[in-house]
């Protein structure tokens, strides 16, 4: 994703054994030698949080949110 189009950033570290543990939950894919969550399996953890530890999100419209929307909506 070209980076003028990442909308926000989030530092997701604090969640990090969480988020780790819901990839390793997909033991078949972990075990695809070429899957991401099997890529990332084999990799040191250091290297592996700092992969995993930020999330980048694109905004869908240029528009500003309505006033008042509280929640996302799909």
């Amino acid at each position: 994703m070209p980076d003028h189009l990442v909308g926000a950033t989030v530092d997701v570290r604090p969640w990090l054994g969480a988020k780790w543990a819901a990839v390793l939950a997909h033991r078949s894919e972990v075990a695809r030698e070429r899957a991401l969550p099997g890529i990332l399996s084999r990799l040191p953890a250091g290297t592996r949080n700092r992969v995993i530890g930020t999330e980048y999100f694109i905004r869908l419209h240029t528009h500003p949110a309505a006033r008042g929307l509280t929640r996302l909506e799909l």
